[in-house]
């Protein structure tokens, strides 16, 4: 099992990490962050991000879709925004995971494959 700090270290170390903060969708807040700098302020990506995720499982429920968000990406110019929601017996059902790639370096599947085991193995 991983804390907080040590799944932060592990998601910067995917190729091509920009920043990443691990988010609290109920309020907002982010639990822990890194990365990021002075032109990704991560606090406001997170609270952003956590309307991103309020607003996809409100739809879902006006569709009445019994199922649940794995994750969402956002692909800008530049840059890939990847969501993981956190949906593991050791966490609240309220977490994300937010991953910011450089989209030249960074390879998504692998990525994708990375943040999937980091949930698996944090514990908050």
């Amino acid at each position: 099992m991983m804390n907080i700090d040590t799944a932060l270290k592990e998601a910067m170390s995917i190729t091509g990490a920009i920043g990443v903060a691990l988010v609290d969708y109920e309020s907002g807040m982010s639990l822990g962050t890194s990365g990021g700098g002075d032109w990704l302020d991560l606090e406001i990506a997170a609270a952003g991000n956590t309307e991103v995720v309020r607003s996809k499982l409100r739809v879902m429920s006006s569709l009445q879709l019994n199922d649940n968000i794995e994750d969402i990406l956002i692909t800008l110019h530049r840059q890939y925004h990847l969501i993981r929601l956190l949906n593991t017996v050791g966490s609240r059902n309220s977490m994300f995971l937010y991953l910011v790639l450089d989209r030249e370096r960074a390879n998504l599947a692998l990525a994708r494959h990375y943040l999937k085991r980091i949930e698996s193995d944090l514990q908050v």
